[in-house]
């Protein structure tokens, strides 16, 4: 039988035989394209219809590495396709149903765990093809791996510490992966070292919600998330939901400020999705989580 990629390559080929010089660019080209089709969901207006899509053309990513494993844009596409795939729909998921069905929402929880390590995997190779043995030099030394990675491996390095540190959100029973924090805090502040800039302010978003977490981060952790608060919202324009829900959902919870929380979910929900078009579908799922944040204040806050 013969492979599902190369059976639809040949077809895109529309020619009689599928040699094997032309099959090979074939599948170059087509990967190319398709480490490229983030961008085409980053802008859809239907999360729904995304989230009913995306498994395909992953699973086509998937059949494509298996042709070309060594191919540097079919790797981030994984690796970065996987993880927002899981936070979106399928994390979100299983927090949403944890009060209406334990275990369903267990089972979600252990699914976006998979998906995780899988976008995991992807990245480590992808960032490999540069910096062979990196994994290995990781757990050894995070900080000392990490400072090898250059502008360049931002993109990469990025992907990967949100797979793994997704998959650490969601290890409860898991203390090997647990153990594994370093690694993803040693990735994050080297890439906002390299580019602090990236993707208007993600690194600064990300982190926003990273420091209650930080080891030894008990006293202070506040200062640096609403820091990096400031910052990404400067980065963005103020165009981007992602802060604000981080802050809200972090800082405010955890200090019990109720008033600054609907602030900064309003702010949040005020934000024309439209206005950017790039993350179009980022603020779109942003801002049902900030819906679904408000919805749930009465239990998130204490009663004064």
């Amino acid at each position: 039988m013969p492979h599902p990629a190369s059976a639809l390559l040949c077809l895109l080929l529309s020619g009689p035989l599928c040699g094997c010089s032309v099959e090979s660019y074939a599948i170059d080209k087509l990967g190319d394209a398709l480490s490229k089709s983030g961008r085409t969901f980053a802008s859809d207006d239907d999360p729904e219809f995304v989230a009913e899509a995306v498994p395909f053309s992953l699973k086509l990513i998937e059949s494509l590495l298996e042709e070309r494993p060594e191919h540097a844009g079919l790797l981030l596409a994984a690796a970065r396709g996987f993880t927002q795939y899981s936070w979106a729909f399928v994390q979100q998921k299983a927090e949403r149903l944890e009060p209406l069905d334990l275990a369903a929402s267990e089972e979600l929880r252990l699914r976006a765990q998979r998906l995780y390590l899988r976008a995991r995997g992807y990245g480590l190779r992808a960032l490999e093809l540069e910096h062979p043995g990196l994994e290995a030099r990781l757990r050894a030394d995070p900080r000392a791996a990490a400072a090898d990675l250059r502008l360049a491996d931002v993109e990469r390095a990025y992907w990967l510490a949100a797979a793994w540190g997704g998959a650490l959100t969601q290890a409860k029973d898991s203390p090997a992966l647990l153990a594994d924090q370093p690694i993803v805090e040693a990735l994050l502040d080297r890439a906002l070292v390299l580019d602090e800039g990236f993707q208007q302010g993600a690194l600064h978003t990300l982190l926003v919600s990273y420091e209650a977490s930080r080891p030894g981060a008990q006293r202070g952790w506040q200062e640096r998330s609403r820091a990096h608060f400031a910052r990404a919202v400067e980065l963005s324009g103020g165009r981007r939901a992602g802060p604000y829900v981080a802050l809200a959902e972090s800082v405010c919870v955890q200090d019990q400020q109720r008033p600054e929380f609907d602030a900064l979910i309003g702010k949040a929900l005020a934000i024309d999705a439209d206005a950017l078009p790039d993350a179009r579908l980022e603020n779109l799922v942003l801002q049902a989580r900030a819906r679904w944040l408000a919805a749930r204040a009465s239990e998130l806050f204490l009663e004064e």
